[in-house]
């Protein structure tokens, strides 16, 4: 998941100790942690499926900026894979993914804030079990971030090729997000969002998705906020889920 920070869009945090969520929404925002700072992201989602099947995950996220426009993510998720008519399939290891977001503007005209961030996702997480695909999955996120008064709007649109025959998980894969987020009394914020995952071909195709995220934000201090909220689904198999976590501003680890 990334987020719509309530910090301004186009502008870059004040101070490199600021916390820049990125969670909880699936989009992401064009910013990028300062070179030589560590920020991480944390949270837990609970999903219920149509047919009564419980499952989850629980990502982590380390984002390290490598220089003053290039931020390193590497996340390592946990999940509990669904089982019909009960709980989750046990707690597995996901897939790990890395990616190197590269913020190219700031003031760019439409485009705003705009960044790309181009991901690998690494085949190590179990595909018996479902936490992972069994695949290598190459993917391209374009970012355009902008500021409207108070409300910042993070745009997104992605593409992800994998490797193998297409049965354990389709082999291309698109999404689209719009997520929202501002101030909504003292240190209480709020995040809004709308995603979809168009459908999919082959063995593993599915139909497409069309969701909806919102929930509020809480700023513990500069370098803390808090996260909580609801999914539901407009269309398609996404299921219904509620989500908690934090993001973490931990402090530089050397200095550029």
């Amino acid at each position: 998941m990334g987020c719509t920070s309530p910090l301004l869009a186009q502008t870059p945090a004040p101070d490199p100790h600021d916390a820049q969520p990125e969670r909880p929404t699936v989009a992401t925002h064009a910013g990028t942690v300062a070179p030589g700072w560590l920020e991480i992201e944390a949270g837990t989602e609970f999903d219920r499926y149509a047919d009564g099947s419980r499952g989850g995950s629980a990502p982590v996220l380390f984002k390290i900026g490598l220089a003053s426009h290039v931020q390193l993510g590497v996340q390592t998720p946990l999940a509990w894979p669904p089982n019909a008519g009960g709980a989750g399939g046990g707690l597995a290891a996901g897939d790990v993914l890395t990616s190197l977001k590269w913020r190219l503007a700031d003031r760019a005209p439409i485009l705003g804030r705009f960044a790309i961030e181009p991901a690998l996702k690494w085949p190590t997480g179990s595909s018996a079990s479902g936490a992972g695909t069994g695949t290598t999955d190459l993917s391209l996120l374009v970012i355009s971030s902008h500021s409207l008064g108070p409300v910042s709007m993070d745009l997104n649109a992605g593409w992800t090729r994998r490797s193998g025959d297409g049965a354990a998980a389709p082999r291309n894969a698109t999404l689209w997000t719009a997520s929202f987020g501002g101030p909504a009394a003292g240190p209480v914020g709020w995040a809004a969002e709308i995603y979809g995952y168009p459908a999919t071909a082959g063995p593993a195709g599915a139909r497409s998705i069309v969701a909806v995220l919102a929930g509020p934000t809480l700023q513990v201090r500069d370098w803390l906020v808090l996260d909580t909220g609801v999914i539901a689904p407009l269309t398609g198999p996404q299921p219904r889920a509620i989500y908690a976590g934090l993001t973490w501003n931990v402090g530089r680890l050397w200095r550029p």
